[in-house]
């Protein structure tokens, strides 16, 4: 069974569960069935052989402890070590998973680390060689799998005040460290399912790019996800919007930075061809300096509104800081060419709390927008912004929340909203979840058990963890930390990271030399900050 921890709605229009279940279906060994929170396929008869597997797709922190419902659902004990031999093996995979997978380790046997086009059919074939035998000994044969870690086989270490140390192999003959498995073939994902009742109705998504090599040094989609990958146009891209446009005539063009792909002007061009007339086109947040007069005009000859650029910050000073290789005249002339090419809209997404960020910052933002609204009468902004996070193998992994986020969107809000942009903002409460679930080790796993029925409230985390801090640690483990230390902590990069053991594709050495850059550029504002 294939699960994914939120509506059908939802999940069918995630093209990373669509591509897993498709690459499962396509095996005449397997018999798989999708669940959502609202639905799913007709169960497998426990009298015709079982459930032998249980697999999750996790794309966002929040939705983590909707795996414990799903899993009570099905009647299999949320904690692998109360699993009998019997019960299905639970295993899961997605970015939120391969980058720190610690947290929710105890419920799962098995995490998939990295792309699946290479790793899925290997984890199954193990799965299949290995069928029958005792429980412990499937799990040793899929820990040799590289890309597949088994969180039972691996144990935290702590000092005597409760720092985490290491995570380390309970014997010898396992791997010691993990490594996230990197697709390298000419093709990349597309649709395989395409349906009205979709989050985005209709519509064939065709993945244009992997990764992102702009590197700014917040985002888990650059980092997490190298090397930059390009299909070629013609064996890799046409083919796969042909395929989808023989169903549907709304296309969407996804990725951290489509418009970087090297042949993104070829595809735009075959795209403004008349036999696409009709066809509704897409696509995904672009590089504000990619922006062209020939993107906004056929966009807009194809059905679309409005484009989206990440701006992160309108500080010349903070986008120095986070890699943000992008200035203002940039910004202002993917402003003027979408209007020109006929686009009514711009969304703009940028971040409060940024490491060294300071109040000048943040006004510096508001006034780029007010600028930009001087400067493109008649375009409607919109400026989504969200409250930065640390993630897992990023150079910001050390850095924390920083609690002035909270006022900070506030005073954009009062800065922008009564000047006519729109403002977005994501919830800085949210974010402070979104950080704990980010930074832990396998000591928030209990946590998470504890705020079920009550993990949609803020209040229910705060009490969870309050109550669990106060109890008595097992015996060989250790307390909780701090609350304020792993959200807001600014951590020593010679510290030991909860996910240490798990190699993305950048060594620690290179994350914290790109740490040290950004703190190098922010020059005196890392005093005030």
């Amino acid at each position: 069974m294939l699960a994914f921890p939120s509506t059908y709605t939802v999940g069918i229009t995630s093209l990373g569960f669509q591509v897993v279940w498709a690459t499962l279906a396509q095996r005449s060994d397997l018999d798989v069935r999708r669940l959502f929170t609202d639905q799913g396929d007709l169960p497998h008869q426990r009298g015709g052989g079982g459930l032998d597997l249980f697999g999750l797709s996790l794309s966002w922190e929040l939705d983590g402890p909707v795996l414990l419902d799903l899993l009570e659902r099905q009647r299999i004990p949320i904690w692998s070590h109360e699993r009998r031999e019997n019960d299905p093996l639970v295993f899961g995979g997605g970015p939120v998973l391969t980058a720190n997978p610690e947290p929710l380790a105890p419920f799962f046997d098995a995490v998939l680390l990295g792309d699946g086009e290479l790793l899925l059919p290997a984890f199954i074939d193990a799965v299949q060689a290995h069928r029958g035998a005792p429980r412990a000994e499937r799990l040793d044969a899929l820990a040799q799998v590289p890309g597949v870690y088994v969180p039972s086989l691996y144990a935290p270490r702590y000092s005597s005040d409760g720092q985490l140390l290491a995570v380390e192999p309970t014997r010898s003959g396992l791997p010691a460290t993990v490594a996230k498995q990197t697709w390298r073939g000419n093709t990349l994902s597309h649709s395989t399912v395409i349906t009205p009742e979709a989050a985005w109705p209709s519509i064939h998504m065709v993945e244009v790019v992997r990764s992102c090599p702009e590197l700014c040094r917040f985002c888990l989609a650059s980092y997490l996800t190298l090397p930059f990958r390009t299909p070629s146009l013609d064996d890799g891209l046409i083919p796969a919007v042909e395929k989808g446009l023989g169903a549907t005539q709304r296309l969407g063009l996804l990725g951290a930075s489509v418009t970087q792909h090297p042949q993104f002007a070829d595809l735009l061009s075959w795209l403004d061809g008349e036999r696409f007339e009709g066809t509704r086109v897409s696509v995904s947040s672009v590089r504000a300096a990619t922006v062209t007069p020939q993107l906004g005009r056929i966009l807009a000859k194809r059905g679309s509104r409005s484009l989206t650029i990440a701006i992160e910050s309108g500080s010349e000073r903070m986008r120095q800081v986070v890699n943000k290789k992008l200035s203002g005249e940039e910004i202002f002339a993917a402003a003027r060419y979408a209007k020109e090419g006929g686009l009514t809209g711009l969304k703009l997404y940028g971040m409060a709390g940024l490491p060294t960020e300071t109040d000048a910052d943040i006004e510096a933002t508001a006034e780029l927008l007010l600028a930009l609204k001087k400067a493109t009468p008649g375009l409607r902004l919109s400026l989504g912004v969200s409250t930065f996070v640390p993630k897992a193998h990023t150079p910001f992994q050390w850095e924390g929340v920083r609690p002035e986020a909270e006022q900070r969107l506030k005073l954009l809000a009062k800065r922008l909203k009564p000047r006519g942009i729109e403002l977005r903002p994501e919830s800085y409460g949210w974010s402070v979840i979104q950080a704990l679930l980010s930074r832990s080790d396998r000591r928030l796993a209990p946590v998470i058990a504890a705020v079920r029925g009550r993990h949609d409230s803020l209040g229910g985390w705060k009490s969870a963890y309050r109550e669990l801090s106060t109890q008595a640690s097992e015996p060989g483990s250790a307390p909780l930390p701090p609350w304020a230390e792993v959200i807001h902590g600014r951590w020593d990069p010679l510290s030991a990271l909860p996910w240490d053991h798990l190699e993305g594709p950048l060594p620690k050495a290179t994350l914290v030399g790109h740490h040290r850059s950004a703190l190098e550029l922010a020059g005196p504002a890392l005093e005030l900050a």
